[in-house]
């Protein structure tokens, strides 16, 4: 099977990544830190402030199954594209919203996406997500994984049951 790689930053990861796990092609889906300074960031040093990174998730697919396109969708359900440095009840640095590209038609794809958003008129205030290229990725601890999962009704900024 064919996989390939996407990388979102939209707050917490906790709900981010229970987002993407629940979709059909979606065959894992990581939460870590990503676009910092520092090697092997930790929780602690991250929402300190002390290391650059955000809280994203990497996800792994099966494009024949689910697309790249599909995934921004998505995305796009699950943050407030209008905020800078905060979703939900967590604000910080380490809390923006970021696209992560991981090569030339991501790109492509990711910029013509936010484009259609800003042009939808859906949203009074201006698209802020960015989109940048994919850097290192450090898997967060191992308590980060999974989370809602083992935690069923944890802190979460998204409302899953309005996934579609």
């Amino acid at each position: 099977m064919a996989k390939a790689l996407a990388t979102f930053a939209a707050g917490c990861f906790w709900g981010v990544e229970a987002a993407f796990r629940m979709q059909k092609g979606v065959v894992d889906v990581t939460a870590g830190y990503t676009g910092g300074k520092t090697t092997d960031p930790t929780y602690r040093s991250v929402v300190g402030g002390q290391t650059g990174h955000v809280e994203a998730v990497q996800v792994s697919f099966n494009p024949k199954v689910i697309s790249y396109k599909q995934l921004l969708n998505i995305y796009w359900q699950i943050h407030n594209p209008t905020l800078t440095n905060r979703q939900g009840n967590d604000t910080g640095p380490e809390y923006q919203a970021i696209i992560f590209y991981h090569d030339e038609a991501q790109r492509q794809a990711a910029v013509a996406s936010k484009e259609r958003l800003a042009k939808s008129g859906l949203y009074a205030r201006p698209i802020v997500t960015q989109i940048k290229a994919a850097s290192q990725f450090y898997p967060a601890e191992a308590e980060h994984q999974c989370f809602l999962e083992k935690n069923p009704g944890g802190y979460c900024h998204i409302d899953l049951k309005a996934i579609r």
